[in-house]
């Protein structure tokens, strides 16, 4: 599987590089807001949303760095590229064991 896509896991690669060009934008990330900052892009919070906001309120790398390592640029940085990393072994992962499943 993984020997067939091989110019796929080379831009997916540059990809997760670049990751961390994300911290230099001003704001948040389109998409990523909490339920508070959600209030003030659009005025209202959906009552969906409202409901299960705090359904999850457990993060294995919140905000995409890992705990004490956010000191500098390079440090927030490395914590992005690990984040991507991790992300793309367990998308991976769970595509191999399905893609196993699937083919028995």
């Amino acid at each position: 599987m993984f020997k067939n896509y091989r110019n796929l896991w080379l831009a997916l690669g540059a990809f997760i590089i670049l990751s961390p060009l994300g911290l230099l934008a001003s704001g948040t990330a389109f998409g990523e807001w909490g339920v508070d900052q959600l209030e003030e892009e659009v005025g209202f919070i959906p009552a969906g949303l409202a409901k299960m906001a705090d359904l999850w309120t457990h993060a294995l790398l919140p905000d995409y760095g890992i705990a004490g390592f956010d000191a500098s640029f390079i440090q927030s940085a490395a914590g992005y590229i690990i984040s991507a990393l991790i992300g793309v072994v367990l998308v991976a992962g769970i595509m191999s064991i399905f893609s196993k499943i699937v083919r028995d």
